[in-house]
């Protein structure tokens, strides 16, 4: 053993045995019990990050613990290859995507390689393959024939700058994120998934997901959004129409007087068509198409809208109400019309007053009185009703059942859950993408290809076109086939792609077999496997991609491919790897390496002297990264790793600090120190494994913090993943053994060091793997360190020692107190004072000294 540890001789070394050993290769064992450990995995768009780094330092710590506790483990890592951050880093660096993809997987391999992870690399994944994604196209064609997957004409987000079909998430201030354009609503034909029919399945289980952190299962009910109330047609006046609203507040239908329909509603063009409406509707339409359609989007905009010139017939007052077509009205939520109570509620209210449209109170607050003229707010409480016909004086908790009855009992409407939720728009007008297996016959019309063509290939060596277009629409090689029923040659493919969120919805259980080729995945190894015990990734992932994965889990229940419907047991959302910006006055934001240590710190550009900003999410937009791979060459993976573990507990952010790296390298140096002064001393000696009372004085007290170290560092790591707490009680440790004299010597003495250096190896292996599997093969271990059993902590050794101290004043015994072995002496003297009996004695009398000999007893001076 070198006196002086070299990180990156070391970490070499052991991650070329990991590998010629195939450490972490695994297959199905039924006589252990199994563990499936699984970090998101990456978009291949660069390079890893530090986010990259925490995450999967994060899943690594507790793989190789579950691998010491004799677990099963399966520890797989692979790409998130198609999609849009793919392509539109490619294109920002004048790349093709699929070498750009596969250019980056090869770098990034790399990078994950020299951080030590225990992957098992036979198991890799790239979505991008043709051997992953011929079987989600399997799956797309038996969705299609179970009715699951649909084609319709919606709106969308649409990007003209980038040819595509945006999500609401992509959308930035009505700005589209990539080009940074104005993003337009457009209606196109487009593919959906049916994932509302299991809205209520998956709201249910959002409570049978112990553990899963509460903010996660609390963000994915709002999504799914339930509300309970009641759905009621409003006739359209002269006309056959009629428009369904759905509303939670069924009791205040006597107070609607005029109905908003969004821009997008088919009605909106109907009912204007031949009125004088006709063009400052289509007027209104046109520019409203621009604005950031979302929920959050409106909220920057005013409330406008625009008289249709139709009425609708209010069904319980019979009033006749005004139909506008508004800019808060959304098809994506209820029906797309709304049933505007503008004294009850202050949009409406806002509207109304605006539009100089009728406001009448029909909930009464208990102890006060309305006048619908003197309002100046909505009251959207509960109260008695009036101005209701023959509902009038009851409660409106009352009337809320009261009128669904009614209006179940006329036709005019009925009780009803709605939800927030809406179909999974999955097309995509952008080339790097799993084609959808979709064909379009002008005889047939739409018919799916046959499962003997698959995988529809994405030709890979398709010229791109400017604006980030998709080439597949003019590719006749691609585009180009044979109707599969009637034989027509000049039938087309479907040139949409699949959103990338469909690669990630399954990617776990393509895990547990990743070479099957008879289906999706190996029906025995998936229900060995499956579901996954411990998923770790960004909270940012929260909505979307576990509500996807969750909803495609049940896809796949419910077509008798798996026999669970939940994917992921427990869930840990790691928090963001933050740092301060630096600004410089001509350079604008700097990379930590453009600016010089200082103080003052300056621009290494200009020599300017830079203006240090706030701790934000680190960012490669504000150059507040800081690249893994200079930490590597200047501290090595252990030093990274320990850093990322220490610095802050897993959920919350950490934040990055120059001094808390080197003190984490300092650590390990000072861990390294210790093994290699002890070595000599403590070679061939074998590690104590006696009986505690056997034990008194120093050997004692180091013996029992060894296995209360070990209880809760396991505890730590087991219950809470509060890594930096276990690593603290490790530090701990190390301070007892650095106090420790190696004289005088004996083989007991010898015997008790040896177990504290082995436990401390142990303890610190899953954190920082390398140096902890150098310091065991130097302590004459031939098995790896991953393979040795974690240790176990004896229950009696936790018991704290205590002492009786006799407490005097005057010499004379006046009270006892019990205290824990070595009490610091200020506390003990504290207690003292603090006694009752002592209070007596005391009285008033000042106290002259208070002596206390450790261990045995205190006596006050008065």
């Amino acid at each position: 053993m070198d006196e002086k540890y070299e990180p990156k001789a070391i970490e070499a070394r052991w991650q070329a045995k990991w590998k010629s050993a195939k450490l972490f290769k695994v297959q199905e064992n039924p006589d252990k019990k199994k563990y499936y450990l699984l970090e998101m995995f990456p978009y291949p768009s660069g390079k890893i990050h530090m986010g990259h780094v925490r995450n999967y330092t994060i899943g690594d710590v507790v793989a190789r613990y579950k691998h010491m506790k004799g677990y099963n483990v399966l520890h797989p890592m692979g790409w998130d290859a198609f999609g849009m951050p793919a392509e539109n880093a490619a294109i920002a660096n004048k790349t093709h995507p699929a070498r750009w993809t596969y250019d980056n997987i090869v770098a990034m391999k790399r990078q994950l390689k020299q951080m030590g992870f225990s992957y098992d690399w036979d198991r890799e994944i790239a979505t991008c393959m043709p051997e992953y994604y011929r079987w989600e196209q399997w799956l797309f064609l038996k969705m299609y024939e179970k009715g699951m997957a649909y084609r319709k004409e919606s709106y969308v987000n649409w990007c003209e700058t980038c040819q595509t079909v945006l999500a609401n998430e992509q959308v930035e201030a009505g700005m589209c994120w990539r080009c940074g354009k104005a993003v337009q609503q457009k209606k196109l034909w487009q593919w959906f998934f049916r994932i509302t029919d299991y809205a209520e399945d998956l709201l249910i289980h959002c409570d049978q997901l112990p553990g899963w952190p509460e903010k996660v299962v609390t963000m994915q009910k709002n999504w799914i959004g339930q509300s309970v109330g009641a759905e009621i047609q409003f006739p359209v006046e002269n006309t056959s129409e009629s428009i369904k609203v759905f509303t939670t507040r069924q009791d205040t239908v006597f107070g609607a007087t005029f109905m908003c329909l969004a821009p997008e509603h088919p009605l909106v063009q109907k009912l204007s068509r031949g009125t004088p409406q006709q063009d400052p509707v289509d007027a209104f339409v046109e520019r409203i198409s621009v604005q950031d359609r979302s929920a959050r989007g409106l909220e920057r905009y005013e409330k406008e809208g625009v008289f249709t010139g139709a009425y609708c017939i209010n069904p319980l007052s019979g009033k006749r109400m005004p139909v506008y077509t508004a800019n808060f009205a959304l098809m994506g939520y209820g029906t797309g019309a709304v049933m505007s109570v503008p004294a009850h509620d202050q949009r409406d209210f806002d509207f109304a007053r605006k539009y100089g449209l009728d406001i009448i109170v029909v909930v009464q607050p208990d102890g006060a009185e309305l006048n619908a003229s003197e309002m100046g707010v909505a009251y959207p409480g509960e109260g008695t009703m009036i101005h209701s016909g023959a509902f009038n004086g009851l409660k409106s908790t009352e009337a809320q059942i009261a009128i669904a009855d009614h209006l179940e009992q006329h036709g005019i409407g009925r009780r009803t859950i709605s939800y927030r939720l809406r179909d999974w728009g999955i097309s995509r007008q952008r080339y790097w993408g799993a084609p959808i297996p979709m064909i379009h016959c002008p005889t047939c019309g739409i018919v799916p290809a046959p499962e003997s063509d698959l995988p529809i290939r994405l030709p890979e060596d398709a010229g791109l076109l400017e604006g980030g277009q998709s080439p597949l629409p003019f590719l006749d090689y691609f585009s180009r086939t044979t109707c599969p029923n009637c034989k027509r040659e000049d039938a087309s493919r479907e040139t949409d792609t699949m959103d990338t969120f469909v690669e990630s919805s399954w990617y776990f259980e393509r895990y547990c077999s990743p070479d099957w080729d008879k289906g999706m995945f190996d029906p025995a190894a998936v229900n060995y496997w499956m579901p996954v015990d411990q998923y770790i990734g960004g909270v940012e992932h929260a909505i979307l991609h576990l509500l996807y994965s969750r909803y495609y889990t049940r896809v796949l229940h419910d077509l008798g491919l798996v026999h669970f419907k939940e994917p992921f047991t427990r869930l840990l959302t790691q928090g963001m790897v933050c740092k301060e910006t630096i600004q410089c006055p001509d350079h604008g934001f700097l990379y930590p390496e453009e600016a010089s240590e200082g103080p003052p710190r300056q621009c290494m550009k200009c020599g300017q002297e830079v203006v240090i900003g706030r701790v934000e999410k680190m960012s490669k937009s504000k150059k507040n990264v800081v690249d893994p791979n200079i930490l590597l060459e200047r501290y090595g993976a252990d030093t990274t790793r320990l850093f990322c573990l220490f610095a802050s507990p897993p959920e919350k952010s950490l934040e990055w600090s120059e001094q808390g790296v080197d003190g984490s390298f300092r650590f390990l140096n000072r861990i390294w120190r210790l093994c290699w002064t002890w070595y000599p001393h403590i070679a061939g000696v074998s590690a104590w494994s006696g009986n505690i009372n056997d034990l008194d004085g120093d050997l004692r007290q180091l013996a029992k913090k060894i296995h209360h170290t070990i209880y809760k560092v396991s505890t730590d790591i087991e219950d809470r993943f509060h890594f930096n707490t276990a690593i603290s009680a490790i530090m701990e440790l190390s301070n007892l053994m650095y106090g420790m004299a190696l004289e005088p010597v004996s083989t007991l003495k010898l015997s008790v060091l040896r177990l504290a250096v082995e436990t401390v190896t142990l303890l610190l292996s899953p954190i920082v793997p390398h140096m902890c599997e150098e310091i065991w093969s130097v302590l004459g271990y031939s098995q790896s360190i991953t393979q040795t059993p974690w240790p176990a902590y004896n229950p009696e050794a936790l018991t704290k020692d205590e002492l009786l101290i006799v407490m005097q004043v005057n010499g004379k015994l006046r009270s006892k107190m019990t205290v824990e072995v070595d009490t610091p002496e200020e506390t003990i003297r504290q207690m003292a004072l603090k006694d009752e009996k002592i209070q007596k004695f005391i009285e008033s009398r000042p106290i002259r000294q208070v002596i206390v000999v450790k261990n045995k007893l205190v006596n006050i001076v008065v």
